[in-house]
């Protein structure tokens, strides 16, 4: 099925409209999640002396934008739903961006690293990989971008007031491949638990520079 930019644009809109909605539960919902195995995973893989240049897209409230702050990063945030937005550059101090992931204007080869922590699986599967060129020409060579979504069989649709598309491990590296990244790591979480106790797949991704790809294939 393809969808029309009508289709899009609804989906788009009435997935915010959820977050907008339901901001202030969601920050109380989320504020203790632990997610420092997924920051230890971006962070482990960039190239280079730290402090670095971070983008956390979909960073919602701002929790992990301050994690990020405190560890002495630049981090900048991104999310459509302006509530988000301004509760994010309250509590971090950051610089946060109001963009919806169907309309991203990015700069070009900004971010050592991109966070992408519960948030791509809003994209429909058509528009993956444009967005997932964006974020690749977003990153310096020998970039890293990390994502964690909610698996599933390649199947996506409305799961109530939200749009998801729900990826196993084999779709979604079809999906980041085909937009140029090399596979560093993936695991699923929560950690410790039996696989169908694991809903979420992380996975870590780097943009190549051709010694990067060198060496993957010596």
């Amino acid at each position: 099925m393809t969808l029309t930019p009508e289709d899009l644009e609804r989906i788009a809109s009435l997935t915010l409209a959820h977050y907008e909605q339901s901001a202030e539960g969601f920050r109380e919902g989320t504020r203790d999640h632990d997610v420092s195995q997924n920051i230890a995973a971006l962070l482990r893989h960039i190239r280079g002396e730290p402090p670095y240049t971070l983008l956390d897209l979909g960073c919602g409230p701002g929790r992990d934008l301050k994690v990020f702050r405190d560890l002495g990063h630049t981090a900048v945030g991104l999310d459509g739903a302006a509530p988000f937005v301004e509760m994010a550059r309250a509590d971090s101090g950051c610089e946060v961006w109001q963009q919806d992931f169907l309309h991203l204007d990015l700069p070009a080869e900004r971010f050592d690293g991109i966070f992408a922590n519960a948030s791509l699986f809003h994209v429909p599967g058509q528009e993956l990989p444009r967005v997932l060129r964006q974020l690749h020409a977003s990153l310096k060579p020998d970039g890293v971008l990390f994502s964690s979504n909610p698996r599933g069989n390649n199947e996506e649709g409305w799961n109530g007031p939200r749009y998801g598309s729900y990826h196993d491990l084999g779709g979604w590296r079809r999906f980041m491949t085909e937009a140029g990244f090399v596979e560093l790591e993936h695991y699923y979480r929560p950690t410790g638990l039996p696989r169908e106790q694991q809903p979420w797949l992380a996975s870590v991704w780097r943009k190549p520079t051709s010694a990067t790809r060198d060496r993957t294939t010596c």
